[in-house]
C-alpha cells in the first residue's frame, strides 16, 4: 500500500512486529511481551490472560513464522487450546501507544526448543512446574508448598522438562499493527491470508 511507510514499512509482518517489540523492550518498565491470550470454552464462552510471549519466530525459521509462548498443558488454557487448535492475543504497549493484534492456529512446541527454554529457567521456576496443577483447585498455600518441597526432593537441582509442560506456537492468519494517532484517527493495518504459508493481503482500516 503506497502510504504504508514508517513504522508499518516491509513486507515480512514478523520482522515488523520484532522491531516493535524490540522498541518496547527499551521503554516498557515491565513484561514487554505480556500478552493477553484469548481462548474459548467447549461451551464457546471466552477466556483471556496474560501471559509471556518468548519467541518471533521469522519467516525463515521451520515454521514459516510464528509466536511462542510456554504454558502448563493441562492447563485452562492448554485444555482450550488443545480442543479449538485456534488462539488469539493482544500485545499491548501504553508507552509506545502501540499494539499488536493476532488471530491463529496452534500447535504444541514439545521438542528441543522447548527443553532449552525450560533448562534457561530458574531452578524455583522449573520446580514450580512440577508442582503445580495448574487452573485445578488448591487446599492452601501450604498445600502448595509441600509439593513444592517433594518435588524439590524428587527431582534434584537438574530437572527436566515434565511432559505436562511445553511451548504453544500460534501461527497467525491475521496480524493487526495499531499505533495511536491523534483526536483518535489511529492507523491500523491488517495483514490477513487463508491458511499458514499462503499470500498476505493487507488492509488499512478505519480507526
Amino acid at each position: 500500500m503506497s502510504d504504508r511507510g514508517g513504522i508499518f514499512a516491509g513486507d515480512d509482518p514478523f520482522a515488523i512486529a520484532a522491531s516493535w517489540l524490540a522498541e518496547a523492550e527499551r521503554e516498557e518498565i515491565n513484561d514487554p511481551n505480556a500478552i493477553a491470550l484469548a481462548t474459548v470454552d467447549g461451551d464457546g464462552l471466552p477466556n483471556v490472560r496474560m501471559v509471556l510471549l518468548k519467541d518471533i519466530e521469522p519467516l525463515d525459521a521451520p515454521s514459516g513464522g510464528a509466536f511462542v509462548f510456554y504454558t502448563n498443558y493441562g492447563s485452562a488454557k492448554g485444555r482450550e487450546i488443545e480442543a479449538a487448535g485456534k488462539a488469539a492475543f493482544v500485545l499491548h504497549w501504553k508507552s509506545l501507544r502501540r499494539q499488536i493484534r493476532v488471530r491463529g492456529l496452534t500447535s504444541r512446541e514439545a521438542g528441543p526448543q522447548a527443553d532449552d527454554y525450560f533448562a534457561s529457567r530458574s531452578l524455583k521456576s522449573r520446580l514450580g512446574a512440577w508442582a503445580s496443577r495448574q487452573s485445578e483447585p488448591l487446599s492452601s498455600r501450604m498445600a502448595l508448598m509441600a509439593e513444592v518441597a517433594r518435588v524439590t526432593a524428587q527431582q534434584g537441582t537438574a530437572p527436566t522438562r515434565p511432559p505436562h509442560w511445553g511451548g504453544i506456537r500460534i501461527t497467525p492468519l491475521e496480524i493487526e499493527f495499531w499505533a495511536d494517532g491523534a483526536f483518535r484517527l489511529h492507523d491500523r493495518f491488517r495483514w490477513r491470508r487463508p491458511a499458514p504459508g499462503a499470500e498476505w493481503e493487507i488492509f488499512r482500516l478505519n480507526p
